[in-house]
């Protein structure tokens, strides 16, 4: 494989600072779910932790070299996941810890990050303009801004999923794993290419915030003017050139799907799995619900990676329409 900006011997090092409420998560044979998907379906479960997503992983990483550095603020921009993990991280090693978000995120979100101690900035705009508040605010202040994806440690903190799955799972076909600003998707796919490289690392993405996606199939920077979809967690449009380099480098595909797919896994995860999930952590099941015949009679991994949801946006979503069982 050629060389991505990650580093397995930094990946297992990162194991050593990552608390270990956020390692070896739960990952097992969902049977129940097989039936309706006509495969071997394995998930991997990163949402029973104190901030409920895989975000912590790579925050760990981030806090943990600026306390060594002997710095005591920093700044992000997130959709919300980002900001609680950086609020818990950063609470935990004396860092004041600043969250930029968009005025539109999913409120139970704000409310975590406003409850675990960060000072939380809104603006009246989406996530990108989020991130231009946050570059200005670090710059302004001279404080450490963490870039999700672009900064390494959040990559090769998301990669210790990687490093769990393939230790634990002796054989599998595929990976799914869902696809935003990319720290998920290439630090799981570095390991899995490294050490189990027969699987696939299959991306998914909403068809309504489609730029890491087109960017990957015309391996060069896309972005959009908008996003549209349920799926905060994942909507960028403004993709990192170093991120898409790595993604190439480790992806084998990258597919869009849509919202009602998104819904249908939200729940089908809910019914047969007893998850409750946001809809970025339902997007592997909507990408097999789409395209049963590419992995009927294989053993796919999903990653559920965050359970972070306005309860009464759930309700609405998930207690739609039954499942289509075609």
């Amino acid at each position: 494989m050629q060389e991505t900006r990650l580093d397995m011997a930094r990946i297992r090092a990162a194991r050593q600072v990552i608390d270990p409420f956020f390692l070896d998560t739960p990952l097992y044979r969902c049977e129940a779910l097989e039936p309706d998907l006509g495969c071997t379906v394995s998930i991997k479960l990163e949402t029973a932790n104190p901030v409920r997503s895989f975000k912590a992983r790579g925050t760990e990483v981030v806090a943990n070299l600026l306390a060594d550095r002997g710095m005591r603020a920093v700044v992000c921009a997130s959709a919300g996941n980002l900001g609680q993990a950086l609020a818990w991280s950063g609470r935990g090693r004396g860092l004041d810890v600043t969250v930029v978000a968009s005025r539109f995120a999913t409120v139970t979100k704000l409310e975590r990050v406003r409850a675990l101690g960060a000072r939380l900035e809104l603006v009246d705009g989406d996530h990108e303009m989020a991130r231009e508040r946050a570059a200005a605010i670090a710059q302004y202040e001279g404080i450490r801004l963490v870039e999700d994806s672009l900064d390494i440690e959040t990559c090769e903190g998301a990669a210790t999923i990687g490093l769990e799955l393939v230790d634990t799972v002796a054989s599998f076909d595929a990976v799914l794993i869902a696809l935003g600003g990319g720290a998920l998707a290439t630090g799981v796919g570095h390991v899995v290419k490294a050490l189990a490289p027969r699987a696939e690392v299959i991306c998914v993405q909403p068809l309504g915030a489609p730029a890491m996606t087109h960017s990957w199939r015309q391996r060069r920077v896309v972005t959009t003017d908008s996003t549209s979809t349920i799926a905060d967690g994942v909507a960028g449009r403004y993709p990192i050139p170093a991120v898409l380099d790595d993604l190439l480098l480790v992806a084998d595909d990258a597919v869009l799907v849509q919202e009602s797919s998104i819904v249908a896994g939200m729940r089908m995860l809910l019914t047969h799995a007893g998850l409750v999930v946001e809809p970025s952590a339902a997007l592997g099941v909507a990408a097999i619900l789409e395209d049963r015949d590419r992995f009927a009679g294989r053993h796919i991994v999903t990653i559920v990676c965050g359970s972070n949801v306005d309860v009464d946006a759930y309700h609405r979503w998930v207690g739609a329409a039954p499942i289509d069982r075609s």
